[in-house]
């Protein structure tokens, strides 16, 4: 996972991407979030592996276990 998705101040404001692009992992898991499949993410990013977008929701699954998360009021 983590050779895949990389952080660079001077790449998307260090926002989290798929390394050797510009997509940002957000923008992988808004597509999960919108009902794409893997292939379908594949398809509209053609850079992209299969691989590349399940590291996307692997990085965002340990981000997400590793803050504390506040359920709102």
């Amino acid at each position: 996972m983590n050779e895949r998705i990389v952080t660079d101040p001077l790449v998307c404001s260090g926002k989290p991407v798929i390394r050797g692009t510009r997509i940002m992992v957000r923008n992988i898991l808004g597509m999960v979030a919108g009902g794409y499949t893997s292939e379908r993410i594949v398809q509209a990013h053609p850079e992209l592996s299969p691989e590349d977008v399940s590291a996307a929701l692997e990085y965002a699954a340990a981000v997400v276990n590793e803050e504390q998360v506040f359920a709102n009021a």
